[in-house]
């Protein structure tokens, strides 16, 4: 029997077949950057809170005095990248782990990937203009 009739057997441990990260070789990256993402909103938390409470019982020209300063803008722009870019990968993996169809996993992902992007802009929108006093 020639090598090429015997089924080629793996000397590698099926953890080790894992750990190649499969066929699209990005098996952890989004775990990652979710974790990532995680930790960027949470230090940035404090700080929003804080923008928030400085808001409180003002009238619109008051909250529109603080939210036009740079330091606020940039906090608040930080965790809006961040906020989306968590929610996209998140809804991501919900999307991939219960959704069957290929079809419908494919539209779903491009509406997610629409919808995070849309979210951002607007909320980069708001801010940019509130900050540039216009």
């Amino acid at each position: 029997m020639s090598t090429g009739d015997t089924p080629r057997r793996s000397m590698r441990t099926p953890l080790g077949r894992v750990r190649n990260l499969g066929a699209a070789h990005s098996g952890t990256s989004d775990f990652w950057r979710q974790r990532i993402t995680g930790v960027a909103m949470t230090l940035l938390m404090i700080p929003v809170l804080v923008v928030v409470m400085m808001t409180l019982g003002s009238n619109q020209a008051g909250a529109k005095l603080v939210l036009s300063s740079l330091p606020v803008a940039v906090i608040l722009l930080l965790f809006i990248f961040a906020s989306a870019w968590h929610m996209k990968i998140g809804m991501q993996v919900v999307i991939e782990d219960y959704i069957h169809n290929e079809k419908l996993k494919l539209i779903s992902v491009m509406l997610n990937n629409f919808f995070s992007i849309a979210v951002a802009l607007a909320a980069t929108y708001a801010i940019l203009k509130l900050s540039s006093g216009v």
